[in-house]
This record gives structure tokens, C-alpha cells and sequence, in this order.
């Protein structure tokens, strides 16, 4: 089986999943197929779906955003002061991510972490006696995303040439692609996404550092390579849900928040060593 066969079939493994989650819920919960229910499970995954599409942008070309809860949450505390600022912290925190990495050489994870511990630090303070806002119409938004990044990965030169620096970056910047442009491009995408789905409206129990994490387990599981190369949209969306369902189940089984979040570190952990194989 050669490699591309590989990932294949691992990609198909996340719609196993996502089936596999939807007859436990139906299982376990007697109203989780009104439409009620249904419409509850897509607002809230709205904006893991938003974040996720991002962080898959940011993995297809070999690095890993692990700021996406900060901006979040600096988002979500700017937005009833000014919504246009509100995306501008997302920008912002991609553009210096972007530049430590393309510019600087910063690894990707030093970079995004560092910004993680500072963006919480601030997102503290900017919320303090502030309740986040929303946008309306957070499933549409989500929708019109993950049409918009489908057609910038598979139809405009920008896709191509971020999947060929994910592929191997120093080949990428011998056969003469803009790398620095296209990286630093790629991460203020991600915190722009980041800083949106953070002012978007979730469930009282969804807070936007676990949001973030969320996010990144989806394009975990959903099959995408962590070495880059590859942008798996639709595996994302798949992936976002399936991290959705696995904590409403576990949620109507009245698991604890810090068992959910043990859970998710498995199930991260599990993907990757499935990668590495």
C-alpha cells in the first residue's frame, strides 16, 4: 500500500467515527434526533468548524497554530467594544505568528505558544466584567467557510502552494515560491478564523480555550498528515463533528469537564501515533 493509499484510508476513519458517535447518541439520549437537538449540535459546532478550517490551513504547510484558544477568547472580550477590532486581534496574532515563523525561523510550536501564554494573560484582563458578544447565523458563516476554503485549497494558485511548501518547504523556495508570503498568509488566516469563531455563540459549557483544542483534535482525527502537505476540508468539518458528538455523549453520561478534556488528549494522541505509522 503506498503512502497516498495510506492516508486514504485513514481519512475514511473519521466518518467511521462520526457514525459510530451519532447511534451512541441515539442510544443514550431520546431526543438527540429532534430537531432541536440537531440544530443545538450545529450552532455548537459552528465555530470548532471555523477554527478547525484555519488550523488545517496552518497544518497543510507543515506547522501547528496552538494560539487559536488565546485569540478566541481575546476576541470574544473585544467584540462588544467593536467588532472590527475584534477580527483585527485575530489578524494581529496571525501576522506575528506568521512572521516568527516564515521570517524569523521560530519552530511553529515555540511560536504559537508563546502567544498562547501571553493571549490568555490578555484575554483576562480585556474580559474582565465583560460578557462576549455574538454574530447570527453562526451555521451559515460556517458554511460559506467551508466553501470558500475548499475553493482556495483545490482551485487557486495560494492552495497549490501552500500544499507544495507543506510537501517540503526548502524544494518549495528552490523552484522559487513566495514561502514567507504564503506562511505568514496562512497564519494570519488562521488567527482571523480564530478571532471569529470566538465571537461566535456557543453553549454555557463550551469556553473558547477548549474550543481551540477542539478545533485542532478535528483536523487531528480527520486524517490530515501533521508533516504537511495535505488539506483535508471535508475530513475537517467531519472531524469537528465527531469531536462534537463525543462531548455531548459524554456530557449526557455526566462526565466531569476535566475527564472530557483526558478523553480529547487520548483521542490526540491516538491520531498521531496513527500518523507516524
Amino acid at each position: 500500500m503506498t503512502r497516498t493509499q495510506v492516508w486514504v484510508s485513514r481519512g475514511y476513519c473519521v466518518y467511521a467515527a462520526l457514525a459510530v458517535l451519532v447511534v451512541i447518541n441515539f442510544a443514550i439520549s431520546d431526543d438527540f434526533l429532534s430537531l432541536a437537538t440537531l440544530y443545538t449540535q450545529v450552532v455548537a459546532v459552528a465555530p470548532v468548524v471555523i477554527a478547525a478550517l484555519g488550523v488545517a490551513l496552518v497544518i497543510g504547510t507543515g506547522g501547528i497554530d496552538l494560539s487559536i484558544g488565546a485569540v478566541m477568547a481575546i476576541s470574544a472580550a473585544l467584540f462588544p467594544v467593536s467588532p472590527m477590532l475584534a477580527l483585527l486581534a485575530g489578524v494581529l496574532a496571525g501576522t506575528l505568528s506568521g512572521s516568527l515563523v516564515a521570517v524569523f525561523g521560530v519552530q511553529p510550536i515555540v511560536a504559537t505558544l508563546a502567544i498562547l501564554v501571553g493571549g490568555r494573560g490578555l484575554a483576562s484582563v480585556l474580559a474582565d466584567g465583560q460578557k462576549p458578544g455574538s454574530i447570527p447565523y453562526p451555521v451559515l458563516i460556517a458554511a460559506i467557510l467551508v466553501v470558500l476554503v475548499g475553493f482556495l485549497v483545490q482551485r487557486t494558485t495560494y492552495g497549490r502552494q501552500l500544499v507544495a511548501i507543506g510537501g517540503n518547504r526548502k524544494a518549495a523556495g528552490y523552484s522559487g515560491l513566495p514561502v514567507t508570503r504564503v506562511l505568514i498568509t496562512t497564519y494570519v488566516l488562521c488567527g482571523l478564523f480564530a478571532a471569529l469563531a470566538g465571537t461566535l455563540p456557543a453553549p454555557q459549557h463550551v469556553y473558547p480555550i477548549t474550543t481551540g483544542l477542539a478545533s485542532i483534535s478535528a483536523v487531528i482525527v480527520s486524517g490530515t498528515p501533521l508533516s504537511g502537505g495535505q488539506v483535508r476540508v471535508s475530513g475537517t468539518v467531519a472531524g469537528a463533528f465527531v469531536m462534537q458528538l463525543l462531548t455531548t455523549a459524554l456530557l449526557t453520561l455526566k462526565t466531569p469537564t476535566s475527564v472530557i478534556l483526558m478523553v480529547h488528549a487520548v483521542i490526540i494522541i491516538v491520531a498521531v501515533l496513527r500518523g507516524t505509522r
